[in-house]
């Protein structure tokens, strides 16, 4: 059985360590679908992952990187033959079942997803888990009554991989987007995805009292902590909020009065397990939504294997915007 490269999590004296090892298909997870990988990407997990910053890992050794595009391989699941070009995102991959940081990726049927018909297995790839985890956040709203007319939407962590998205994706779907971020240097990034305006958290008085000015008819919030606080407080009556990242903390010190008051909705948004029917849904909307300029903007950098580690620590260190691909073989 030949073998193949792969990043992957090992347990090390004191955390883990990540490194590239020849593999086998044997080596790999169980799964019905074979993929030869063609592309991947960093999202904020896998750079938790790959840096040991963070308890991603639950087995070792483990393949990093939660998405996968490439082409079918081999397949015991009837659904799926040699030759088609699939995607897969979540579903526990790089966390409990070996991921998309190798030449191979093995998967659970169930787990893989049809290229749609509008992009190639590297767009695919720009899209990734924040792509979908930013449209899932769209869709969502929509489901529970967002629309563009009822005024504009705060995405706060906006020059992220998620934030970026976000901000293009409601910009084509209508809306007038306030893109926040603490990095100065993003604005004019940001108002090319489409941003109306620019807001810099340090800018802000969040407040205190249970309720304050009501501005946003809906917001979508990568940091948590005491942003997504004031988003609640903020919210315009009706209006949505989507909580989609932790950035800055996992804690909500809130009230009822936003929810009893305002008819505020705090949406949790979770992409990992997203049932079928509601993730085709969603790469349908992606699919119809961007238009192939997108891809380029929010793709700012292309790494190979031997570079995910220094990319992962970038991402870490906040010296990254939009998104960094991973090539894999590259195939398109």
């Amino acid at each position: 059985m030949s073998s193949f490269k792969a990043l992957r999590i090992h347990e090390a004296e004191q955390g883990t360590t990540a490194r590239i090892d020849d593999v086998t298909l044997d080596d790999l997870s169980e799964g019905a679908v074979e993929i030869r990988t063609a592309w991947s990407g960093i999202n904020f997990k896998d750079a938790l992952a790959v840096t040991g910053k963070g308890k991603i890992a639950r087995k070792f050794p483990l393949v990093a990187g939660i998405d996968a595009s490439g082409t079918v391989e081999a397949s015991e699941d009837p659904r799926y033959k040699p030759g088609q070009k699939v995607v897969v995102t979540g579903w526990g991959m790089g966390e409990n079942h070996d991921g998309g940081y190798a030449e191979r990726t093995r998967v659970r049927g169930d787990w893989v997803v049809p290229l749609p018909d509008e992009l190639d297995l590297r767009r695919a790839m720009i899209v990734g888990t924040a792509g979908f985890t930013a449209a899932m956040a769209l869709v969502r709203m929509e489901q529970n009554g967002q629309r563009p007319d009822q005024g504009p939407v705060v995405i706060t962590g906006a020059s992220g991989g998620v934030g970026s998205f976000a901000t293009r994706l409601f910009s084509r779907a209508g809306y007038a987007v306030t893109a926040m971020t603490g990095k100065a240097d993003a604005a004019d990034y940001l108002r090319g995805l489409g941003a109306s305006d620019i807001l810099d958290p340090a800018q802000v008085d969040f407040g205190k009292r249970p309720l304050e000015k009501a501005e946003w008819a809906g917001a979508v919030d990568a940091l948590g902590g005491e942003p997504l606080t004031w988003l609640t407080r903020t919210t315009r009556p009706f209006g949505n909020v989507a909580a989609i990242g932790l950035a800055q903390g996992i804690e909500l010190n809130t009230t009822v009065m936003p929810f009893i008051l305002r008819g505020v909705n705090l949406l949790g948004i979770e992409s990992v397990y997203c049932p079928m029917t509601l993730r085709l849904k969603i790469w349908e909307r992606l699919a119809e939504l961007l238009h192939a300029e997108d891809f380029d903007a929010i793709c700012t950098g292309e790494s190979g294997l031997d570079d995910v580690p220094r990319a992962c620590a970038e991402l870490m260190d906040r010296k990254v915007r939009g998104r960094t691909l991973v090539r894999l073989s590259g195939e398109q």
